[in-house]
């Protein structure tokens, strides 16, 4: 009933995915969502610079996980695949739109020379903070209620506004918020600004409390509407809950008492101990009460090229993201000034090629830039909607 040995590690590699995407991408959302709350004030601006500083370097390398995960689903257990594609299409496409507009606004709102436009793609970048985790959350939860079933044929509205659907969904906003908190205080120390110090600490402290709420009511809905779920996470599962929710407490003891040497290790783990607790609460289901691991695996050739790309990826990838991640906390990522012997050398290249300065390419206009979002947003609502249609 449990499958093969490689459908079990296979399976352990996405949930592992699923953690770093959690940690790392979760930070970044987390970022939009201060960014967002910090108003637009002279202290919201030093905030936005913070939150600049941490997330420019390594934004765009996060969506990799996600990535990894969707292939890892799609080749590996299609018949999952199928089914939650074809039944959570609306909220997926969502959040697939969120994480294309935040991409979208984090980059023009640094390249716009007109205030509008600079302030509409800083619009986009917030908002769409809280809409890809929501939209993700909700996929989970209506995952883990079973309302998701192979058998089923287009969207299916009542598995994803389900109340522990968007319940969840609340809280990966909750918890995004939180771990981009506790990253941005640990960036913030290490950069020795105390007054963002200060800034941060106090709302990671404020989401770290609200998500141990949400989490708390969100157990006291899958009680009623995950019963096989609700029990594993109380039995087999509870070790790693209860590692969750003392790491989480021992971040909000390390923020108060302004230790920021292991606060994000203790961030880390409560985010990490969450989705392992998740994995091992629905083993050994890929949809609760419907798909199993053994039922709803690929053959057995592929589980193995599987494990192949993921043993390349180990070799390749993860030590590249370290490097990365390193050069990040080290500073040496940050854009600076070139020094006055470049500046000469460029001058006197230029002079003896007889180079001159290109004019500047024209700006687009806020307008333009607007009319073309409305347009995508608006094609893409129409393919959905036709392909909703096509599917009934």
């Amino acid at each position: 009933m449990n499958g093969s040995w490689e459908t079990n590690v296979v399976a352990g590699s996405l949930f592992a995915t699923m953690a770093a995407y959690a940690l790392f991408a979760g930070a970044d959302f987390g970022g939009g969502i201060w960014d967002m709350l910090a108003g637009r004030t002279e202290t919201g601006e030093k905030v936005r610079a913070a939150i600049d500083r941490s997330v420019t370097p390594v934004w765009e390398g996060n969506q990799v996980w996600i990535v990894l995960g969707f292939v890892l689903v799609w080749t590996a257990y299609p018949g999952a695949f199928a089914a939650v594609m074809t039944a959570l299409f609306v909220p997926l496409s969502l959040s697939l739109l969120g994480i294309v507009l935040r991409g979208v606004g984090f980059g023009f709102r640094h390249e716009t020379a007109h205030p509008g436009t600079t302030q509409l793609a800083g619009v986009l970048f917030a908002a769409s903070s809280f809409i890809a985790p929501f939209f993700l959350g909700d996929v989970v939860g209506a995952v883990v209620t079973g309302r998701v079933r192979p058998e089923l044929h287009g969207d299916v509205a009542g598995a994803w506004l389900a109340p522990a659907a968007l319940l969840t969904g609340v809280l990966f906003v909750a918890a995004c918020a939180y771990i981009g908190g506790v990253y941005l205080v640990g960036d913030s120390h290490r950069r020795g600004e105390t007054d963002m110090v200060r800034y941060f600490s106090r709302r990671a402290i404020t989401a770290g409390v609200v998500t141990g709420i949400l989490a708390a009511a969100n157990m006291v809905v899958l009680g009623f509407e995950a019963r096989y779920v609700f029990h594993r996470l109380l039995t087999v599962a509870l070790p790693l809950v209860l590692v969750s929710v003392i790491a989480g407490a021992a971040a909000l003891v390390l923020i108060v008492r302004n230790r920021t040497r292991l606060l994000r290790i203790a961030g880390a783990l409560a985010v990490a101990a969450v989705v392992a607790a998740w994995g091992l609460a629905q083993y050994p289901y890929l949809l609760p009460g419907t798909l199993t691991l053994q039922t709803g695996s690929a053959p057995t050739t592929s589980l193995q090229a599987e494990l192949v790309v993921l043993i390349m990826a180990a070799v390749l990838v993860v030590p590249s993201f370290a490097y990365l991640y390193w050069l990040q906390q080290h500073g040496r990522l940050s854009v600076t000034e070139p020094s006055d012997e470049l500046k000469r050398a460029v001058a006197t290249q230029d002079t003896q090629t007889g180079a001159t300065t290109a004019p500047a390419a024209p700006r687009g206009h806020p307008v333009v830039v607007t009319a073309l979002i409305g347009a995508a947003v608006v094609e893409l609502a129409r393919e959905a909607a036709g392909w909703i249609r096509r599917r009934r």
